[in-house]
Order: C-alpha cells, then sequence, then structure tokens
C-alpha cells in the first residue's frame, strides 16, 4: 500500500512564524506565558508545553504583572495591548501579518461606516480568537455571521460593510455575500451601500483546489488536524466532499485498521495548524496497523 503526505499541507506562514518566536524566546527564558493555545493542534500544544510554554487565558493575564507574554498568530483585541501597557507586560507580539492588515482594514471601514448610521458584518466562528480581536476593532459592534440564519441580525435597510476570518471557507464566504445581496435588494432595490471584501488568506483558500485534486487521488484520505481548528473542519470538508473515504484524526492513536482494507493507496493531509512531524507520525502508525492486520 502507498502511503503519501501532501507536500501542501502543514503549518502556513503565520503558524510556522509564530511557533519559532515562541521557541526563540524559550531558549532564554524556563517559561513563557502565551495568551491562548499557540495553534489549534493539540499534540504540538503538549510538544511545546514540554518546553515551556505556558497557556493562559484573558482571566489571567489580568493578574500578570513585570513578565512577558505571547501574542499569537490570530492575534488580539485593544484590549489585550491596554492590560500589558498597564501591568508592565512586554509582549512578543507573533499575529499574523495578514491577520493583523485585516484588523486595519476592519478599523478603518467601521470609522467610516459609523457616521453613515452602516454595520460591519464578519463572516466567521462565533468565539474565534481571531474574530474576537477582528471585532474589537469595531468596540464588538460588529455582527458576527457563521451561518445564513445569522444574517437575522442584520438591518439590511442600512450600509452594510462584509468582511471574512481569514480562515473560512471560500464557498461559505461567497454564499454568504450572496445572500445578503438578495436581502439588501429586497430591503432597498440596490446594491450601492453594500461593500464586500473577501480577506480570506490565501494561503488558506488556495489549499481547496489542491486538497481536491490530491483527494482524488487517493483510496483513502487521513485528514490531520486539531478539533479547535476553524481552518481544519473547512479543509476536512473538502475532502469529504470529493473523496467519501475520507476520515478525521487529531493523532494516529484514532487510526482504525478497518479503514485501509482493500485500499491500494493512502493520502495523509491537514490543516495549517498541524506540524508536519504530525503527519509523518500518522503515516508510520498506518504502516503499523497494516502490517499487523496483514
Amino acid at each position: 500500500m502507498e502511503i503519501t503526505i501532501d507536500k501542501n499541507s502543514g503549518y502556513c506562514f503565520g503558524v510556522e512564524f509564530a511557533i519559532q518566536m515562541a521557541e526563540d524566546e524559550m531558549q532564554e527564558v524556563e517559561e513563557l506565558y502565551c495568551l491562548g493555545d499557540i495553534v489549534h493542534n493539540s499534540m504540538e500544544v503538549k510538544r511545546l508545553y514540554e518546553k515551556g510554554l505556558r497557556i493562559i487565558d484573558h482571566e489571567q493575564l489580568k493578574n500578570l504583572h513585570d513578565c512577558k507574554v505571547l501574542i499569537r498568530a490570530h492575534g488580539e483585541p485593544p484590549e489585550t495591548y491596554q492590560i500589558a501597557l498597564q501591568n508592565n507586560i512586554e509582549l512578543i507580539d507573533a499575529s499574523c501579518p495578514v491577520v493583523l492588515k485585516l484588523q486595519n482594514r476592519v478599523k478603518h471601514a467601521y470609522d467610516s461606516i459609523s457616521q453613515q448610521n452602516g454595520q460591519i458584518v464578519i463572516y466567521g466562528q462565533q468565539g474565534h480568537a481571531e474574530v474576537i480581536g477582528i471585532a474589537g476593532q469595531t468596540r464588538d459592534e460588529a455582527i458576527i455571521v457563521t451561518t445564513e440564519a445569522d444574517l437575522d441580525k442584520v438591518d439590511f435597510s442600512r450600509p452594510v460593510t462584509l468582511f471574512s476570518q481569514t480562515t473560512k471557507s471560500t464557498k461559505g464566504f461567497y454564499h454568504i455575500k450572496s445572500v445578503i445581496e438578495e436581502r439588501m435588494l429586497a430591503a432597498q432595490g440596490s446594491l450601492q451601500k453594500l461593500d464586500a471584501n473577501d480577506s480570506i488568506c490565501r494561503q488558506v483558500s488556495n489549499r481547496e483546489p489542491q486538497l481536491t485534486v490530491f483527494a482524488r487521488q487517493h483510496d483513502v484520505i487521513i485528514f490531520v488536524s486539531g478539533k479547535k481548528s476553524s481552518n481544519g473542519k473547512a479543509l476536512y470538508a473538502v475532502c469529504q466532499r470529493e473523496n467519501p473515504q475520507s476520515y478525521f484524526v487529531e493523532n494516529g492513536e484514532e487510526l482504525d485498521a478497518a479503514w485501509f482494507d482493500n485500499a491500494n493507496s493512502v493520502g495523509i493531509c491537514g490543516a495549517t495548524s498541524t506540524p508536519m512531524w504530525l503527519m509523518q507520525q500518522v503515516a508510520d502508525h498506518i504502516r503499523e496497523i497494516t502490517l499487523q492486520s496483514a
């Protein structure tokens, strides 16, 4: 049986940058605080914990003073920087440049549209770290929509500026955009007051067509990702659509030997938050369990 790891899978630039910054800092200190999971992958979080990375939440941040705290690739709202300034906390800012650019665009759009009694709408996952940071640029007045039903919160008689979380599905974004257009036309008879911005990271969106091809090339697909990963859920859906024999695992322990019965080729792929070492580990597990069941 042939086992192939997708060369296009693995960390995006933002995640790789944040992890490298954390590892560089931990060479100087025994422990380093990180605000939230540095990456939505429990195996990588565990690996970095063993090196000294300690995950904290926003409530714990408020009680810290005179120390260093890493901001992960997802970015943070303005409140986090204010707390750090008040508590003499040195922030090691590993926010992804793509996310920072989006935050800046949303802030400018909010300042502009507020004067027109307009609304900022963000297509994203409610409660996701990146979305919290983006919404923070609007004083948390942005309307977060994940499904079509969430659009009931939008007043289509008023101007709308639409953005997307950087790791959401391109197909999902354009579906939401089309529904907004339909409802705005019904309410106003015009789209003049709609400003739609496709702010999805191209490192993420480009993986969709790549995965479509990869999923078709193999009998079985093993998609490796943390269950918290928004990007992982979106990319796994692509695999499932193209290949019904696609399975989602966090690690090699979750593999089932029955999945590989009569399979001649297995493809292993993952999210932008999935380390290459973990996909290699899963490949090794597949070889072990298929040999045992042979």
